[in-house]
């Protein structure tokens, strides 16, 4: 079991975390406390089912439950972009971001085993 700091996807998350906090803090105040504070707690709860997919051998379950909160975060950017809460190019870095961990997840799921891990 490797250490959660050296996944390539959690060093991603982590900068999609950063840059989330960046580009929140330029929301108006009615979004800030809202949507703003969502997508940061959400993006803190992707760690936490990193850390869990990675000290168990029964994986499949905490990355579904990634991939669950991961396509919240997808719609809460979605629809900041739509409330030109940030601009069309953050989106893009965001969305690229996403993308590339999006895919990472889904190979470390295929991988674990779905058959074997669905339980209850």
């Amino acid at each position: 079991m490797a250490l959660i700091y050296d996944l390539p996807v959690f060093n991603d998350v982590y900068q999609l975390a950063l840059r989330l906090f960046q580009v929140t803090t330029n929301f108006p105040r009615e979004y800030k406390f809202t949507i703003g504070q969502d997508m940061k707690r959400d993006c803190i709860v992707l760690v936490r089912y990193i850390y869990r997919a990675n000290k168990t051998k029964e994986k499949y379950q905490h990355l579904e439950q990634f991939l669950d909160y991961f396509e919240v975060l997808k719609f809460e950017i979605r629809l900041c972009a739509d409330l030109k809460l940030i601009t069309i190019k953050e989106q893009a870095d965001l969305s690229a971001k996403m993308e590339s961990i999006g895919r990472q997840i889904t190979a470390w799921r295929n991988a674990s085993g779905k058959g074997q891990n669905l339980q209850g």
